[in-house]
């Protein structure tokens, strides 16, 4: 069975901020650029919150160019807020995004943890209630929902085992970078089993076409140890600001290691 393949479009954020690409250019660029998913980051449809029309537009052309909406990743509607006014906030905008991501008929919903590091037993308790309550009705609109390594409890592979396992239907969008310092590798191993969508991390490459900052290498070959069959999805951040350029060579990579 051919693979998959996707990139966020964080990936080319100054080329959106610049005006240099759309939401629209994205589509085009992963059609004629070798991808078979899109996976917009929800800055990049804003518009579509309050413009349904716009995000109609926007389905239709991702219906045109031949790809399926993969995961639409949400920033700000994660579930840990100490306080339950604060969580009210977040709620209501995971709550917006759903509906949002349903319309344009994504498959995912990325929605973080959030709180503390040490996710003491209070936090996880809340975080747990917050997913099983969102699950659901994210299930009926046909959406699956990944937490990703990210940010807070989530850069410890511990929480994210400890996590998976206290939320039925939750699952991992998982990255090869976001983990706590020294927690990379053993991230990896813990947490691949889990994965069903990867941000394969990259920031730089040398004269051969290989992530100069990270064994990308060895965390694709544990990801294909652990039976991983979802799309291979690229979260690219180039410290020399080829946006272009660096997506390309990422997908090269995965595809060379992938054979």
């Amino acid at each position: 069975m051919a693979a998959d393949f996707s990139i966020i479009s964080y990936s080319f954020r100054h080329s959106f901020e610049s005006g240099a690409m759309d939401i629209y250019s994205y589509i085009r660029f992963c059609a004629e650029n070798g991808f078979t998913q899109l996976d917009p980051w929800m800055k990049h449809l804003a518009r579509g919150i309050e413009d349904r029309v716009w995000l109609s537009e926007v389905r239709a052309a991702g219906q045109d160019s031949g790809l399926p909406f993969g995961c639409v990743a949400v920033d700000g509607g994660h579930i840990y807020e100490a306080g339950e006014a604060e969580r009210a906030k977040t709620r209501q905008v995971r709550e917006a995004w759903l509906e949002t991501a349903a319309l344009l008929g994504a498959r995912m919903i990325r929605v973080d943890a959030g709180g503390p590091d040490d996710m003491p037993d209070e936090a996880l308790d809340i975080i747990v209630r917050g997913y099983r309550d969102f699950i659901p009705r994210a299930s009926s609109a046909g959406l699956t929902v990944v937490v990703e390594n990210h940010w807070g409890p989530t850069k410890y592979p511990d929480n994210v085992v400890r996590l998976l396992g206290a939320v039925d239907g939750l699952g991992l969008l998982f990255d090869t970078g976001n983990w706590a310092d020294g927690e990379a590798e053993r991230g990896w191993e813990l947490c691949a089993r889990f994965a069903k969508l990867t941000h394969i991390k990259t920031l730089a490459f040398d004269s051969k076409g290989n992530e100069s900052t990270m064994n990308v290498p060895k965390a694709i070959a544990i990801l294909r140890r652990e039976q991983y069959a979802g799309t291979w999805g690229i979260e690219s951040t180039p410290e020399n600001g080829d946006e272009i350029g660096s997506a390309r060579k990422s997908l090269a990579l995965i595809k060379r290691e992938i054979g």
